[in-house]
């Protein structure tokens, strides 16, 4: 069996589970993004102090005998990461652990018997996507199930279990591993998503899962090869050639067909043909600009245009030291502060979700109001709104 493994160690394959959204669907995105190096970021880098962090709670709860001192020196020592002279973690951090981990613990408690668990395990699916590995945050068998369950930091995103490639490569790599010990019939896929309140699950037969399987060898064979058609879209967003990629680029110039257009107001259908192929268009002039101002700070040169200084900023050296020069020659201290009350979500993460509930919303001392109408795509889950259902309401 391979061993388990920390958050620090990880590696990436070619053919990467959380790559596949991208390569499974744009093939030959893969080999191109070798080109480029992995960027990280204050943002990576909490959210891998993050994973570290629910990684050692799991080991003391599943699989580790740890004492209640070795516990805390090892997050003592993992509060004092830095990235770029700026401190990662964030007292939050051990709330949003603690969702983590108390999910888990709700799977496991329910079960009959005692479950094996396996945490930040190096999984190897390379039988069905060449040189394929990764590495699942946390794997439990019990009874006729397998469950494979992620634990996502970010909040900029929020990630669905349903059907999602990443987390049935991850099982399909569990199912290798653990097949010839362990009789499983199921399969139950979750993603953690804490900081957007967020636990998605996800429920298949393993032979719905080992079809998938069979179906995607093809495509990440061509994949592998860099074989096959580009295919800009939704999943350009993390593709780390998505600045400089023809194929996105030549998306975002066929806004040119327009022009065509005869009469002088276009259809709703063709408003419709517009917004879909300008959807990504901000995100992609974003990307360019984070390139050219990263090439032209190498001194390689972007036609019209070249890297200056921005707007600098101003900070008190002592802000203490600061305020006290000023009340000394005068100044009232109300001019040096603003009192300014908390936003119900501010507060209710303060208190907590229950001390919140029970203190404003079950008194009715808060009031939820619609939120303002906003285009989404029609495959959106949200139920579609119009101005008569909000006319009627206004009635009522």
């Amino acid at each position: 069996m391979t061993k388990e493994i920390s958050h620090g160690e990880r590696a990436h394959a070619l053919l990467s589970a959380s790559g596949s959204p991208r390569w499974l669907t744009c093939t030959p995105s893969a080999r191109l993004e070798e080109e480029f190096e992995d960027k990280d970021s204050f943002y990576s880098k909490e959210g891998e102090l993050a994973h570290e962090i629910a990684e050692l709670k799991l080991r003391k709860y599943f699989t580790e005998a740890m004492s209640k001192s070795t516990f805390t020196r090892r997050l003592n020592k993992l509060k004092k990461k830095t990235y770029q002279d700026e401190l990662l973690f964030q007292k939050e951090m051990l709330k949003h652990t603690d969702t983590y981990l108390d999910y888990l613990k709700e799977i496991t408690l329910a079960m009959s018997a005692t479950p094996y668990v396996a945490i930040e395990k190096k999984i190897d699916y390379s039988a069905y996507a060449p040189e394929g590995f990764g590495t699942a945050d946390c794997i439990i068998i019990g009874g006729d199930t397998l469950y494979v369950n992620d634990f996502k930091y970010g909040k900029g995103v929020p990630v669905s279990a349903e059907d999602n490639p990443q987390m049935k490569l991850y099982a399909l790599g569990a199912y290798l591993e653990y097949s010839f010990l362990y009789s499983f019939k199921n399969v139950h896929l979750s993603i953690v998503q804490p900081r957007l309140d967020s636990i998605s699950e996800y429920e298949l037969t393993l032979d719905e899962l080992l079809q998938w399987g069979e179906e995607i060898k093809p495509i990440a064979q061509q994949a592998f090869k860099g074989e096959g058609e580009y295919v800009p879209g939704e999943h350009c967003k993390f593709c780390k050639a998505k600045a400089v990629c023809r194929a996105r680029a030549d998306q975002f110039s066929a806004l040119d067909d327009f022009k065509q257009m005869q009469p002088p107001l276009i259809s709703n259908e063709e408003v419709g043909q517009a917004l879909e192929k300008a959807k990504h268009l901000e995100s992609w002039i974003k990307a360019l600009k984070e390139y050219a101002l990263k090439e032209s700070l190498k001194g390689n040169e972007i036609a019209g245009w070249k890297a200056v200084e921005g707007r600098g900023s101003r900070n008190y050296v002592d802000q203490d030291k600061a305020f006290a020069h000023l009340k000394e020659k005068g100044i009232d201290e109300a001019m040096l502060f603003e009192r300014v009350p908390l936003t119900v979500p501010k507060l209710e993460k303060q208190l907590g979700k229950k001390e919140y509930r029970e203190l404003l919303e079950e008194p009715g001392l808060v009031q939820k109001s619609p939120g303002k109408p906003t285009l989404a795509p029609a495959s959106d889950k949200r139920v579609a709104v119009t101005n008569e259902v909000s006319a009627a309401e206004d009635f009522k």
